[in-house]
């Protein structure tokens, strides 16, 4: 026990390490460079508002695609020069850049630009996710230990098996759904101005690393985000990650139980129905054709008394019918 409490106590405190000097290098890598991009967006802006009366359309045209070329690598130049002063790569943005490259992610609004950044992103990644993958597993199995644990404490309480899985499960569902969706949707409609539903829509995209990348927290120049906002909303998604993980688990879990379940009854439902068939073909077969065990009672034995009286009373439950067919009589029996 204390062995396994150990290991995970060291997974936890090595993927963090692990996201905090990736972090780190990230900033020193991409931080000079998004400084000359802010100045040369700045300059390009001052020139347009100097000299747009007298552009031509060529260099209306070049002007336009120098701003999406900014807006791609994430310079926005809107406001004043305190805002280009503020930087996509602190440290509290490189380290939501690291949890969304090793949890697979990948908004696009935010990556590296330099070639040395580039490389260091493949080998953070190429490293980086195997672990997000073992850490996520770990969670998975402290949030499986909760319910089985709540479980053990039902059953104590004399509840039936069936009943206490529902409730384990009811219980792991509107916890997760309460803790990962429902109050960080609140959370961001108050911080980013968000509805409650582009919350929640925010909030199932990023967890179920779908990343559209249209909406982005701590994006928006004209909001005052504390400190540390968007590392707290990381270590949100890298526990909402596990979650979501085991939900997704549990609901293919139940598909394929429903499905072996659809099609055990199909199979006996046609196995009946075939039976069926067989039995009404039957009889009105020739007694010539009929096999003398289907003839016979289910428990005839050597009791003679027992075969006549059957005997009687099958001749009075049928009616035999005679048939000359090629100089040959055959008797039919038919069940009234």
């Amino acid at each position: 026990m204390c062995s396994g409490k150990l290991q995970t106590a060291l997974l936890v405190a090595s993927y963090f390490v692990y996201l905090l000097v990736g972090a780190a290098v990230f900033q020193a890598l991409e931080r000079t460079a998004e400084k000359q991009e802010k100045m040369a967006a700045a300059q390009m802006k001052e020139a347009f508002l100097q000299n747009f009366t007298q552009l031509t359309v060529a260099e209306m045209e070049q002007f336009m695609k120098n701003l999406i070329e900014a807006i791609q690598n994430g310079v926005y130049p809107v406001g004043n020069e305190s805002q280009f002063e503020e930087s996509n790569w602190d440290f509290s943005n490189s380290f939501f850049f690291a949890g969304t490259v090793v949890s697979t992610i990948g908004y696009g609004t935010l990556h590296p630009k330099t070639a040395g950044g580039q490389i260091f992103c493949v080998f953070f990644a190429l490293f980086g996710i195997p672990l997000n993958i073992v850490f996520l597993h770990r969670v998975g199995k402290m949030l499986s230990l909760l319910c089985t644990k709540l479980g053990k404490f039902l059953y104590e309480k004399g509840m039936r098996k069936k009943k206490i899985k529902f409730l384990t499960l009811l219980f792991f569902l509107a916890t997760g759904i309460l803790v990962f969706l429902c109050l960080p949707s609140v959370f961001f409609q108050i911080t980013e101005g968000w509805s409650y539903s582009e919350g929640i829509y925010f909030a199932f995209i990023t967890l179920s690393t779908i990343g559209f990348g249209d909406y982005v927290v701590g994006k928006q120049s004209d909001r005052k985000y504390f400190s540390y906002y968007r590392v707290l909303v990381a270590i949100w998604i890298l526990f909402g990650l596990a979650w979501i993980a085991l939900l997704f688990n549990l609901l293919t879990t139940v598909l394929e139980d429903t499905e072996k379940i659809i099609v055990k009854d199909l199979q006996q439902i046609g196995k009946v129905s075939k039976d069926n068939v067989g039995s009404q073909q039957r009889r009105c077969w020739p007694v010539q054709f009929i096999p003398e065990e289907e003839l016979l009672p289910p428990h005839a034995g050597g009791d003679a008394q027992k075969m006549e009286s059957l005997t009687a009373d099958s001749e009075h439950t049928k009616n035999e019918k005679k048939v000359f067919y090629n100089n040959k009589t055959i008797v039919i029996t038919c069940e009234n």
